[in-house]
């Protein structure tokens, strides 16, 4: 009959967890910290007779190294969108307005109402920066409405 010590490692397995990240765009996950596994030693008195093991009894249990939870960072921020560019007034047009081409002119009028040019514009036109010519009367930003 002999006794011998064994030594058994084994692996502890890692967690993995995943945390809101406001500094990441929405849909944009990443791993941040790799997860590793751990090793437990567990150490056996052995006893054997005849060569053959007839019992093992743990005599002690250690961490030789403890698991590295695996950090996922899953994107919280709205993504910022750049507005479409305003599509530039056509040659000739004041840039002031949409909807309908309000001529460059000295003054400008709304066709069919009391001015006396010399341009005109027939409306409904949107005044979508200054109203120069004011053709908005009303102020509701629909000028020759």
């Amino acid at each position: 009959m002999t006794t011998e010590t064994v030594n058994v490692s084994e692996a502890i397995p890692f967690d993995a967890v995943t945390v809101d990240d406001p500094g990441r765009d929405i849909g944009q996950d990443a791993v941040t910290t790799n997860g590793q596994d751990g090793t437990r030693v567990k150490t056996y008195q052995v006893t054997y007779t005849d060569g053959i093991e007839t019992s093992r009894s743990l005599a002690s249990e250690a961490i030789a190294s403890s698991p590295v939870q695996q950090v996922t960072s899953r994107g919280t921020r709205q993504p910022y969108v750049a507005p479409e560019p305003a599509a530039p007034a056509p040659q000739g047009c004041d840039s002031n307005y949409a909807g309908a081409c309000v001529p460059i002119a000295s003054d400008v009028d709304c066709d069919g109402g009391s001015g006396n040019g010399p341009a005109y514009v027939r409306g409904p036109v949107s005044v979508v920066g200054s109203d120069i010519y004011d053709l908005d009367r009303d102020g509701d930003g629909v000028a020759c409405d």
